[in-house]
């Protein structure tokens, strides 16, 4: 492995070439993203369980690092609408402080991540995991949003996913007509916005002509009980200073768990959103310079109060669809941010919580992949059991428990196909030789001396096969004078593998039983040599292919 670190964000080779059309092109995408980005900050902070401008406040920050540091010419950066399960549930059991631990640990996680070089492991987590999560992400973010959708007074809505449901129909006599309408309409604009401007976010179009219809109802015709965002927050309009965050090795212990799955959902989403844009682009990301980004981002952004940031899809998608192709346009939608906000955040607290709602209930719509989830179901049965299970322990319980319970299903899943395919196979008379590749040879069968027993490994050599293969040693009748074990198609072993010869060896020496290994790679014998089992075994009783292993039989037995 190479042990340089591999650190080369876009923006360096993007300014070598850089000219005034490419900028100009930059600035326009940068502008439109800004605009997408605005609403969608502000619904994720308060979902989140922060106040608007926090949203804004990360969306800035870890935006322009993103795009600062990052491996890609087109990612996005922000706050995304698969963290706020997550977080919520930390802010809720830790509070604020908690969250910004926890965010900073994740930032070192993933920054580890991409020092080790670990960007290509993560593309492979199972497709299955990622879609269980991300459908039961998108069902707990509809159901967090029943309550400012049909304006339902309580006074707290409970954490776990069952709970809330019954506190939402214990409490459904208490509908605000009102707010249902403006939220049914803010999700009629926006899923029709697309079919007349490609440009323009139906989301800012709810937004503006909901905030103004509201302002007028409450403000000139006299109704109440529509709850906006200046009824439940004090908008901040300006940048926090950094604070300190204070770090204690029980806090730590504490929230590892919760950081472990903010790096890995994090690292999972920002890989994904660039390896969807180099499809549409042409282009190649750099996922370990990207991770370490990532990383950066949210090792700062909490200081400013914000919360996790990672790549987002959308907005990487309106970014590339506007003409953006090198991270000045990530930096600039981070400067339009920061202008809105200066500028215009006092504005945001017209806007109503129906219609923050009827934003996230399209973004819920669209994350949940129901299509995807459909047609996964007809896959084999251990890929459903664990799509099922990562969506359920997603909804019932917290994504923490269903990210590691979802890995370690689909790592032992993983570990029996192998195993399966690993074969084992005896031959005590003669072995055909016309498929032979490993050795030159005139014959189509090579006949076996009496009292020599081959056993060929067909596969890797671990400790899922290595069971396998004791089981086919006992259940054999008379005892060979010879064993030889052929691993010509053994690519790698490991120290349970290992183990189980040594153990096959000792057993076969106290039984006077010659053992004789034929056709070890290199990479498996480099395991025997450091082992030191070639000294055990003999190192003349290591050979290349399957003839020489014959003639050593027939020299010993």
């Amino acid at each position: 492995m190479n042990s340089k670190l591999d650190f080369q964000p876009k923006l360096l080779t993007a300014l070598r070439n850089y000219s005034k059309e490419k900028f100009t092109s930059d600035l326009m995408a940068g502008i439109i993203v800004g605009i997408v980005a605005l609403p969608l900050a502000i619904a994720f902070g308060i979902a989140s369980g922060v106040s608007p401008e926090k949203g804004l406040i990360t969306a800035i920050i870890g935006g322009f690092i993103v795009s600062l540091l990052g491996g890609s010419n087109v990612q996005i950066g922000g706050p995304t609408g698969a963290f706020i399960v997550i977080v919520y549930g930390i802010i809720q059991n830790f509070g604020i402080e908690g969250l910004a631990i926890a965010t900073v640990i994740a930032g070192i996680l993933l920054i580890v991540m991409g020092a080790l070089r670990l960007g290509t492991v993560i593309k492979f987590i199972p497709y299955p995991i990622v879609v269980g999560f991300t459908s039961g992400i998108a069902l707990t973010i509809f159901t967090t949003q029943m309550k400012d959708l049909f304006g339902l007074t309580i006074e707290k809505v409970p954490a776990d996913f069952i709970s809330k449901w019954i506190a939402y129909f214990d409490a459904f006599n208490t509908i605000n007509l009102w707010s249902l309408l403006i939220g049914i309409i803010s999700i009629i604009i926006i899923a029709f916005t697309p079919r007349f401007s490609k440009k323009i976010p139906g989301s800012l179009i709810a937004i503006i002509i909901m905030t103004i219809i509201v302002y007028v109802m409450r403000n000139h015709l006299g109704i109440s009980g529509i709850e906006t965002i200046g009824d439940r927050f004090t908008i901040n309009a300006s940048l926090p200073q950094p604070a300190p965050i204070t770090f204690n090795m029980e806090t730590i212990n504490l929230l590892l768990p919760s950081a472990f799955t903010i790096a890995i959902l994090g690292a999972i989403e920002s890989l994904l959103s660039a390896t969807v844009a180099d499809g549409v682009t042409g282009d190649k990301h750099n996922s370990n310079t990207e991770l370490i980004a990532q990383g950066a981002a949210n090792i700062i952004v909490p200081i400013f109060g914000g919360i996790p940031v990672t790549g987002a899809i959308a907005r990487t998608m309106t970014n590339i669809n506007n003409g953006g192709r090198t991270p000045v346009a990530g930096i600039i939608h981070a400067v339009v941010l920061l202008l809105i906000l200066l500028f215009l955040g006092p504005l945001t607290k017209h806007i109503p919580m129906a219609c923050l709602a009827g934003v996230l209930i399209i973004v819920s719509y669209n994350m949940s992949e129901w299509r995807t989830f459909r047609s996964l179901m007809k896959n084999p049965k251990s890929d459903v059991s664990v799509l099922l299970v990562t969506f359920l322990l997603t909804v019932v319980f917290d994504l923490t428990i269903a990210i590691e319970i979802g890995l370690l299903i689909a790592m032992f899943l993983f570990m029996h196909r192998v195993a399966e395919t690993t074969h084992i196979s005896v031959t005590t008379d003669h072995i055909d030789l016309s498929d032979e590749s490993e050795i030159p040879h005139d014959k189509e069968v090579l006949i076996l001396p009496k009292g020599v027993e081959v056993y060929e490994i067909d596969g890797p050599y671990f400790f899922g096969v290595a069971n396998k293969f004791d089981s086919i040693m006992k259940s054999m009748g008379d005892k060979p004078n010879v064993r030889i074990i052929r691993m010509r198609k053994v690519p790698f072993m490991d120290s349970t593998g290992l183990h189980n010869l040594e153990s096959l060896l000792r057993l076969s020496q106290a039984e006077n039983i010659h053992v004789i290994l034929s056709g070890v790679n290199e990479q498996v014998r480099k395991v025997l040599i450091q082992s030191g089992f070639n000294k055990k075994i003999g190192a003349e009783n290591i050979c290349s292919n399957i003839n020489e292993a014959i003639e050593k039989a027939k020299e010993v037995s």
